[in-house]
């Protein structure tokens, strides 16, 4: 065991200590609403840790302690191997209309991309974390924030680079940037350990503003999105906090200087946030996942339920409706990867009037074969269509993702195993949902890394990727692929001709 090992048991192990009562919560409802500041747990004062999120907390970090540790293990394991990254020619077969797969780093142990397309100018940037890469100083983030950009739609991008070298905070997480339409601004989310900071470059990602804190007193966050207003003065964050996975809400009105935070939900059931947008109205909504989780060894029981979370003033209330439930799908049994893993989030998106579509997956019965479905919204979210299924039948099928474009212009790709291994799937619908087109495998490199066969790779590597259109009207899309949930492995993206 290295020396970061046993400095990170030690770490588990005095937070493990930290108190130990749990708190009863009652069914899902909405918050009260508040007019300024962090809600604070009953019992505790803003800045304090609440009984109930000291526990979670400790669990949070151990576990995110761990997987670092194990992806880090399974690098210098893979090294030792010859097996890292790009080990061969990629042979490929790009699908008609694709230029073909493409990887971020031929050498990085990436993971869990967001890009985002100037809807104005060429420029695309994807922002992923990366594990055991090269340090940007003495005492950098393991994983760290990388930046990618191009300025001409995709086809060759500038030298990477970190988003901050943050020295020392422990580890960089679960990534999000997104392009004001109006200005070109590029706003950027992540998180510092448990802490959720922001910035915003206003010169294509060259420089950034300093970081700043999203989520207040609020004592630790995890798995936040992000939605923004077409000026880039209203931003909005939507995390999962130390109240037993209860959603938490962050609002900005100055362009992300100052934020005011709330607690949404209480709720026996753990929140985790996939998508968020400004409609035309102003009115503002988010699309989330829950679960119940039970037991010593946290299992999920029951159904797992789809969410959309919406505020019609501002961020200054919030609603929440379910839109489906379904069974929670086919374990993961990929090395050490936790059961639910394929139970991914759902992705919303809106076309260019403020429609909306939700993809999301789920199973038919437990732990059976997940579909991919869709479903549409002409009200804001407030009344959904039946759903459409977009994957095959009896295939597991998972972890979608969404763009909207032109009046009913729907971009999404997903994951699935209909070839006996995971690929990348992309499928287009331009009635806002009720048709799509035949899906076309994006993952079109069979050969030159250790996860890569002709019928796929071995495994998704990351809770999430993302698509986005580029100013030409192009879809770009990014995801990850690896050996196994602690990988290695690398981002991969591709781009329509």
């Amino acid at each position: 065991m290295t020396d970061a090992g046993r400095r990170a048991i030690a770490f588990v192990a005095v937070l493990a200590l930290l108190g130990a009562c749990t708190g009863a919560k009652p069914e899902l409802r909405p918050e009260e609403p508040r007019a300024h500041g962090v809600t604070a747990s009953e019992g505790s004062t803003p800045g304090e840790s609440p009984p109930e999120g000291e526990t979670a907390f400790a669990r949070e970090v151990a576990e995110q302690l761990e997987q670092t540790q194990e992806r880090i293990e399974a690098l210098e394991e893979a090294q030792r191997e010859g097996s890292v990254g790009i080990t061969g020619d990629l042979a490929s077969a790009p699908a008609a209309g694709w230029v073909g797969e493409e990887i971020v780093n031929r050498r990085g142990n990436d993971w869990e991309p967001a890009v985002a397309a100037d809807p104005n100018s060429p420029y695309v940037y994807v922002l992923h974390n990366r594990y055991g890469g090269k340090d940007a100083c003495g005492n950098c983030p393991d994983p760290a924030m990388i930046l990618h950009v191009s300025s001409d739609g995709g086809q060759t991008w500038q030298p990477e680079r970190y988003l901050c070298t943050c020295r020392g905070v422990r580890g960089q997480f679960d990534p999000l940037i997104e392009v004001v339409p109006d200005t070109g601004d590029v706003i950027a989310v992540w998180m510092n350990g448990f802490h959720i900071r922001f910035s915003r470059s206003t010169d294509h990602g060259a420089t950034w503003s300093p970081d700043v804190n999203v989520q207040g007193h609020v004592n630790w966050g995890d798995k936040p999105n992000l939605a923004v207003s077409p000026d880039g003065q209203d931003v909005y964050v939507q995390f999962n906090g130390p109240t037993g996975g209860d959603i938490w809400a962050a609002v900005s009105h100055d362009g992300g200087r100052t934020w005011d935070q709330q607690r949404v939900t209480r709720s026996d059931r753990y929140f985790y946030d996939y998508g968020g947008e400004v409609l035309p109205d102003g009115r503002v909504v988010f699309s989330q996942i829950s679960f119940t989780y039970s037991g010593p060894d946290d299992s999920v029981e029951g159904v797992q339920q789809i969410h959309l979370v919406s505020s019609d003033d501002g961020g200054a209330t919030w609603s929440v409706s379910t839109i489906d439930e379904l069974d929670i799908g086919s374990p993961c049994t990929s090395r050490a990867c936790y059961p639910d893993f394929y139970d991914s989030g759902p992705a919303l998106a809106q076309d260019a009037d403020g429609d909306l579509v939700i993809a999301y997956n789920g199973a038919r019965r437990n732990e059976g074969a997940q579909s991919v479905y869709a479903r549409s919204s002409t009200d804001g979210g407030r009344t959904w269509s039946e759903r459409v299924r977009l994957s095959e039948p009896k295939v597991n099928s998972a972890f979608p993702a969404a763009v909207g474009y032109a009046n009913d212009d729907i971009r999404v790709w997903f994951a699935d195993e209909r070839t006996g291994r995971w690929n990348t799937w992309s499928t287009r619908s331009t009635d806002l949902g009720a048709t799509w087109t035949e899906p076309v495998r994006i993952s079109d490199a069979r050969s030159g890394t250790a996860y890569k066969y002709g019928k796929g790779y071995l495994e998704v590597y990351g809770d999430y990727g993302e698509i986005d259109v580029t100013n030409d009207g192009k879809t770009i899309a990014a995801w990850g692929e690896g050996t196994s949930y602690y990988g290695p492995g690398g981002v991969w993206f591709n781009r329509e001709r």
